[in-house]
């Protein structure tokens, strides 16, 4: 006689054997919480792409009329890019045939040629609006960046009085990049950019606005294709955003997972402050306990409206005509079936705050942000916890300044140094064994300094980048660089400084009495 085989089930009644052999998250769940959570699975532009205008419209609407939302943005901008972001121009002299003095020499007539050409407050000559420094341009990439995921930019050829360079930058708002007619999508052209079989972009088709006014959208309806580089290869359409995954054509923006949440919070503060202000209106009311057969038998049946106004009109006369005072203060005398409540504000906050705080946590983790800046509150933030969080921050920060600000900076600059090249502005150094199109990248390299880091306590951190250069760990250049400043403009000042110092008859600071004055002693250095 053969042993019956026992089968046990799981809750969703499948052998439980092949639910402990897989993972936990693919399965049902423990209780079976998961089995009817079924995601389709997507590419990410099947994903992002069908409600991409809808997507970015929310993000620009609390952008717009929610205060947290419009300061994470403004975090990104004053931590990414700063007050100046400035051009570190290193031109990769090993692959150029060129020694180190020379591409030294050249990188800093470069340097001085771009904070002319790109930062004048006068001209503003990189941007084709003639509104936008270099460093406000960035500022606007990184806002447009983190409302809608992605940067857009033209390259334009324009003849402008008072300056020989023509090269100048259009910014292009993502949302006029759209299929043709709003038609769908097709093989080879997806939410308005065309693209070849490898996924790669090959044009643009932007959206006028011709169709200006108090209504509408302001975008008409002609489109302008635009050629992602032009006959001679040169750029044409800037693109820049950070792919998740192979195939994706659109970026997607920094509020998508939170804007839910967004929504409702100025809605839980407002319900919250009406409440405050209705406990506010009220110090006491009189309740009555007079239920519907006493009310009948006051108000009779047949004409109820006129006698409810006239047992109202003798209750308030009878409270008008009550004169009992104690010690000057007058003490009301009820009415059967009345009692007097005292309204008080001791449970107004009822656990909002808490619950406010939880929702501006969850927002500062979508947005990628240090809550205490986010919120504005560093309530029972400790130096080593506030250090933390900003440092955490700081790491985002630093990627989003090397991938898509600086990215967006250097291709902007080779732009502008390949024309200053052609039209004499700038000549590269003898001996070179490569022209700009044999080593466009060695040539072109380069990084940009933003914004310094934040010092929650200035004393520590100094003394930290101070041990860090003499232990050999780090250098002038990268902690100047933390600060936002540049190493080399640094060194010259001090050098003026000390000299001017000198034959002003002052002592050199004292931190230069052995590090920069060496042999000498402290009387020679003053004589």
């Amino acid at each position: 006689m053969s042993t019956p085989v026992v089968e046990i089930l799981g809750p969703d009644g499948q052998p439980l054997r092949n639910r402990a052999s897989s993972y936990q998250g693919a399965g049902a769940g423990f209780g079976g919480q998961l089995q009817d959570w079924h995601p389709v699975t997507s590419t990410v532009d099947a994903a992002l792409l069908p409600q991409l205008d809808l997507g970015n419209a929310r993000a620009d609407d609390v952008v717009r009329n929610n205060a947290f939302a419009s300061n994470g943005v403004q975090l990104h901008i004053d931590n990414i890019v700063g007050h100046l972001f400035r051009l570190s121009y290193k031109p990769r002299y090993q692959r150029l045939g060129i020694s180190e003095d020379d591409a030294r020499a050249f990188a800093r007539d470069v340097e001085a040629w771009w904070m002319e050409y790109a930062e004048d407050p006068d001209g503003c000559w990189l941007d084709a609006e003639r509104k936008s420094t270099f460093t406000m341009l960035v500022r606007q990439a990184i806002g447009v960046h983190t409302r809608s995921g992605e940067v857009m930019a033209v390259a334009q050829w324009r003849e402008r009085a008072g300056i020989n360079l023509r090269t100048c930058i259009k910014m292009i708002s993502p949302k006029r990049v759209c299929n043709p007619g709003k038609l769908q999508d097709r093989p080879g052209l997806r939410a308005g950019i065309e693209i070849n079989r490898d996924g790669a972009a090959l044009a643009y088709h932007v959206r006028n606005t011709d169709s200006v006014g108090l209504f509408g959208d302001g975008m008409g309806h002609r489109w302008k294709r635009i050629r992602k580089r032009a006959a001679n290869g040169r750029l044409n359409f800037l693109h820049i955003f950070e792919p998740t995954e192979d195939g994706q054509t659109r970026g997607a923006n920094q509020f998508l997972t939170v804007l839910e949440q967004m929504q409702m919070l100025p809605k839980m503060q407002h319900t919250k402050l009406q409440n405050a202000i209705v406990h506010a209106m009220y110090a006491a009311t009189l309740e009555s306990d007079l239920g519907p057969e006493a009310a009948s038998q006051i108000l009779g049946a047949d004409d109820g409206t006129t006698k409810l106004a006239s047992y109202m009109a003798n209750v308030i006369d009878y409270h008008s005509s009550n004169a009992i005072k104690m010690n000057g203060v007058k003490v009301p005398q009820l009415l059967p079936f009345e009692r007097l409540n005292m309204q008080t504000s001791g449970n107004a906050d009822n656990g909002y705050a808490d619950l406010e705080s939880s929702v501006l946590r969850w927002l500062a983790a979508g947005l990628n942000v240090p809550f205490e800046p986010f919120a504005k509150d560093y309530r029972g933030s400790s130096y080593s916890s506030a250090r933390s969080s900003m440092l955490e921050g700081w790491r985002y920060y630093m990627g989003r300044r090397k991938v898509i600000a600086s990215r967006f900076g250097a291709q902007v600059f080779g732009l502008a140094f390949e024309e200053a090249l052609h039209r004499g502005e700038l000549t590269l150094p003898r001996g070179a064994t490569r022209n700009f199109y044999e080593g466009k990248a060695a040539w072109c390299h380069c990084d940009f300094i933003g914004a310094g880091r934040l010092a929650i306590d200035g004393l520590k951190e100094v003394k930290e980048a101070v041990l860090r250069i003499e232990s050999g760990l780090s250098t002038y250049e990268k902690e100047l660089a933390l600060m936002g400043e540049d190493y080399q403009e640094t060194f010259k000042q001090q050098i003026r400084e000390t000299q001017e110092r000198k034959d002003a008859g002052l002592p050199p600071p004292s931190w230069m009495r052995v590090q920069a004055l060496g042999g000498e002693t402290v009387e020679e250095a003053t004589t």
